[in-house]
């Protein structure tokens, strides 16, 4: 079994950016079952990255913890993930 949960992410409200504490991660892009293939995103040495499949802008915020987000509903919880 895994040791750690990758932060998830979706943008089911429809904000122009996201703000969180990971620096990878993966976005799911809406709540299932509307999401898209879960795409696994690092951003290296930058501090923001694009999704691919839906285009949502995420940013990085180092005081938030790697799991949290900004708006705090775009933050999918490990279970929910599941």
């Amino acid at each position: 079994m895994a040791e750690s949960y990758v932060p998830h992410f979706h943008n089911t409200p429809g904000v122009p950016v996201i703000e969180i504490g990971a620096k990878e991660f993966k976005c799911v892009g809406a709540v299932p079952p509307f999401d898209h293939p879960h795409v696994f995103l690092d951003m290296g040495d930058a501090t923001e990255i694009i999704c691919p499949y839906c285009s949502t802008l995420f940013r990085v915020d180092p005081s938030l913890d790697p799991h949290a987000a900004r708006p705090p509903e775009c933050a999918l919880t490990e279970t929910a993930a599941a």
